[in-house]
Formats: C-alpha cells, sequence, structure tokens
C-alpha cells in the first residue's frame, strides 16, 4: 500500500537541499519593539537641568532669601528711634550725671584718637614694608642675647599690640628663636615713642611715669623671653600660619591691615573711654577711694580692668590718668599689664600660636607684669 508523505505545514520550516536551516544574512535580531523602548534614534528627551521644580510666583509669595538686618537698615532704625524718641533723649543727656559721662568720655576718645591713628599707620608700614628677614639679620645668633635686642628694637619699632602678634608670627615663621620673637611681641606695643609720647601728654605733672613704664615694660617682655628659653618646649608653641595679607600688593596689604587695626582699635578705644567715665561718673565716689585706699586691692584692681577693657597701647594712658583716684603705683601696673595682656590678645595669641601656648604664656605674663610694675613703682614713684 502506498504511503503519502504529508506536505510540511506552512508554519514549520522547511530543509531540504539547497535550503538553509539557521539563521540568514537577513535573519539578525530586529528592532525592539517592546513597550517603552527607543526603536531608533531620536531626539534626546531626558529632563534638562531647566526641568527642574519651578520658584513660586504666587502673587504675595517672596522667593528670594529672608531679608537680614545689614548695617544701612540698622542704622536707619537707629535715627528712626532717635527722631521718635528725641524728647526721652534729651531729658537723660541734661541729667548732670550724664553731662559729666559725655565730658570724660569726650575727652579721652579726642586726646587719644590722634596717637592711635598715627600708631597704626606706623604698624601698618612695618608690617607690611619692612621684610621679616630684617630682624632675623639684625639679631644676634644666641638666643640670649637675642633676647634684650629684640626688646629693645621694639622701643624704636612703633606698633600696636593688634601688629604686635602678627609681626611676632612672621619671625617665628622665619626662622627667629621664639624667645627673642615673644620678646618683641611684648615690648613692641608697650615701650614704642607713640606709646611714651602719649604717656607724657596724660601725665604732664608726672614726668617719672614714662621712664617708669619703659623700664618695667622692658624688663617683663626680657624675663618672658629668657624664661621661654629656659623653660619653653617646643610643643607648646604652633607655627604661625601665613599672614592674611600675603600674596597681596604693598598697597592692598597696608591699608588692609590699616582698616583691620583702625576698626579693631577704635572700638576698643570706645568701650575702653566708656568705662572710665562710667568709673568717673556713675561709681560712687567713696567705693572708688576704698578701692584706692588699698594698695593691693587699687593695683590687682586696675590689673585685672586693664585686661578686661583691652585698650590700644596708643590710648591707654589717657585712660589711666582719667583714674586719678588711683596711686600712680597702681595706674602703672594698668599700664604695664594691658599692652602685654588682654582678651584681644589672648584671642589672637591662641589663633596664632596655639591655645595651648596662650594658657600658659598669658597668665605668666600676668603676674609677672604685676610684679614688675609694682617694684618699679615702689623705687621710680
Amino acid at each position: 500500500m502506498a504511503v503519502t508523505k504529508a506536505a510540511p505545514r506552512e508554519s514549520e520550516p522547511t530543509s531540504g537541499p539547497g535550503q538553509n536551516a539557521g539563521p540568514g544574512p537577513d535573519a539578525g535580531p530586529g528592532p525592539d519593539t517592546r513597550p517603552g523602548s527607543d526603536t531608533g534614534p531620536g531626539p534626546d528627551t531626558r529632563p534638562g537641568p531647566d526641568t527642574g521644580p519651578k520658584p513660586d510666583t504666587r502673587p504675595g509669595h517672596d522667593s528670594e532669601s529672608p531679608r537680614r538686618l545689614n548695617s544701612p537698615l540698622a542704622l536707619t532704625l537707629l535715627l528712626v528711634f532717635m527722631v521718635v524718641a528725641q524728647d526721652s533723649i534729651r531729658r537723660v543727656l541734661s541729667a548732670p550725671v550724664m553731662q559729666s559721662w559725655m565730658t570724660v568720655f569726650v575727652a579721652v576718645v579726642i586726646q587719644a584718637l590722634p596717637f592711635l591713628v598715627l600708631g597704626v599707620l606706623l604698624s601698618a608700614a612695618i608690617a607690611v614694608f619692612v621684610p621679616p628677614s630684617f630682624f632675623a639679620r639684625a639679631l644676634p645668633k644666641r638666643p640670649a642675647l637675642a633676647v634684650p635686642v629684640a626688646g629693645v628694637a621694639g622701643a624704636v619699632l612703633p606698633g600696636c599690640e593688634c601688629a604686635s602678634v602678627p609681626v611676632a608670627g612672621a619671625l617665628v615663621r622665619r626662622g627667629v628663636t621664639p624667645a627673642a620673637a615673644l620678646a618683641f611681641l611684648l615690648s613692641a606695643p608697650a615701650i614704642n615713642p607713640i606709646v611714651l609720647t602719649a604717656t607724657a601728654v596724660a601725665f604732664p605733672n608726672d614726668p617719672e611715669m614714662v621712664f617708669a613704664r619703659f623700664v618695667a615694660s622692658l624688663l617683663v617682655a626680657c624675663a618672658m623671653g629668657w624664661l621661654w628659653q629656659r623653660l619653653g618646649r617646643a610643643d607648646w608653641l604652633r607655627l604661625p600660619a601665613r599672614a592674611a595679607y600675603d600674596g597681596q600688593s604693598k598697597g592692598a596689604a597696608f591699608w588692609g591691615s590699616v582698616r583691620h587695626d583702625v576698626m579693631h582699635a577704635g572700638g576698643f578705644l570706645v568701650i575702653g573711654a566708656m568705662a572710665a567715665a562710667t568709673l568717673k561718673a556713675v561709681v560712687p565716689e567713696e567705693w572708688l577711694r576704698m578701692a584706692a585706699g588699698n594698695p593691693v586691692v587699687s593695683v590687682l584692681a586696675l590689673a585685672v580692668l586693664a585686661v578686661l577693657l583691652s585698650i590700644c597701647s596708643e590710648a591707654d594712658a589717657f585712660v589711666a590718668a582719667s583714674l586719678s583716684q588711683f596711686s600712680l603705683t597702681a595706674r602703672l601696673a594698668f599700664l604695664v599689664v594691658g599692652p602685654m595682656v588682654d582678651l584681644k590678645l589672648f584671642a589672637m595669641q591662641a589663633g596664632t600660636f596655639g591655645r595651648g601656648f596662650a594658657l600658659r604664656f598669658a597668665p605668666t605674663t600676668f603676674v609677672l607684669g604685676v610684679t614688675v610694675a609694682v617694684l618699679t613703682g615702689a623705687v621710680l614713684l
């Protein structure tokens, strides 16, 4: 019986002679036609940087950052307040106590301001235009001799304490022995010609005050330098960073230093003048006489006051002269301690040489300054 072979179904591929059962050249993978797939090159539809959330532009909505209190706004508010409350302000200022307070305040500021400005200009010029390598070449190689030379150098190089800290930091960074740099740091703001001239003007009837201040301050500066050379350790002193004005032009660095020192020293001068005026006008006279009558209390009180007020050395003599209830020795302690130890100096020394250094150096300087001032006052005053 003949068997009839079934014809292949149309859905089955036939394989026979001349037929290729595998994929042919045109049987490669076709384009992916699944939903969501990209079937060919087209425009990039990814969200761009400008497709993010837009600021809220609804009426009454402020899209900017909240307004902050700045200097012009504060001044405007102050002027408005003074206009509104002018009657009350006039009555307060016309009181006898306020009249006395304003007289002392204005007198101290006007007397001290020219010396402050001159000292700031000279200290900025020295810090910017005199290279630190000059000091390294001028100082002796032996630290024991470099300390007094650096201390005396402070007498001929004017500068306030705000400038002496960065200058001393630059000296250490350039290789000057730390003992000599610290002696210069203490002597420069205390015995320079501007400070001594201001002291002579503030104490016209006591010329010995100028010599006493010079001797006591120089002795403290040299003693602290020798003490550091003897007992100081390298790990107590952090190598200071580069100055903030390095890399700028001489003119830009000079005016930047002037602006910085005027703002800081001027602010402390105002605070010192306010404190002196308050002591004269508000504090009862018998309290001041009681404190001034005890030699130990008077010296310690004015030494602590010098630390708290943080007055620039070009102006502190006028504040000390206004404290006429106290003895010359107590006021000498005020003038010796102030340029060497105060709140702003502690912060600057901690920032330049490290907090560990400032915690050791400032208290030691305070004790030595008070001791030397008392001994010097007992001999010269």
